[in-house]
């Protein structure tokens, strides 16, 4: 079994209309021992960035308080939040700097660009950049994940559709996945507000 197997996750991120939204399932385990079912894999940075992280949940750990150790440094030099795009590359940087013993973490960022443009990233374990139009994902799932994705995504939608979307997504995905599941959380970022709401699922 692959390391970024080991605890489990199932993590989607999908671009709407000036709205993003990313959701995870809650489960924590160790391969099939499930630990608890109250651990999410998505990560506030502001209110307008959210950062998911599936693999290996202690590195996933230390990597998000590394980043937000630089994020409030970068707060309190620049006077403002980072933008997402920005974030996405400092990620990446992180990642990299640690190539010859690398984070067991994949990540996500979903955020809103201060334009209200969405934005959406995914990287390997060294750092290399992919950027989505429509959706990104990671986890122990990626095949049901991908595939209900590419069924129900479609351009523009609004705040509630495209909660409703991500959350048909990502149960249909990890109710065919032993290691994820056991309830989901959801952020919707709008321009004013983030929307966060969570799932009761099947609990086997």
């Amino acid at each position: 079994m692959s390391i970024f197997s080991y605890n489990g996750a199932a993590i989607v991120a999908m671009a709407g209309k000036e709205c993003v939204a990313i959701g995870s399932d809650l489960r924590f385990g160790v391969q099939m021992q499930t630990i608890t079912c109250d651990t999410p894999k998505v990560f506030k940075i502001h209110d307008k960035l959210y950062l998911g992280l599936s693999g290996l949940l202690t590195d996933a750990q230390t990597l998000h308080q590394k980043l937000m150790f630089r994020h409030n440094l970068y707060k309190l030099r620049e006077e403002r939040d980072m933008k997402p795009s920005t974030f996405g590359h400092l990620l990446s940087n992180a990642l990299y700097e640690r190539r010859f013993g690398p984070y067991f973490a994949a990540p996500v960022v979903a955020g809103l660009e201060p334009d209200g443009t969405p934005f959406l990233c995914g990287m390997d374990t060294i750092g290399a950049i992919e950027t989505a139009k429509d959706f990104m994902i990671t986890g122990t799932s990626p095949e049901s994940l991908y595939g209900m994705c590419e069924s129900m995504w479609r351009p523009d939608m609004g705040p509630e559709e495209l909660f409703e979307t991500v959350a048909q997504c990502l149960m249909s995905g990890f109710d065919r996945d032993a290691l994820a599941g056991w309830g989901a959380v959801i952020h919707v970022i709008t321009k004013d507000k983030v929307i966060s709401r969570t799932l009761k699922t099947r609990m086997d």
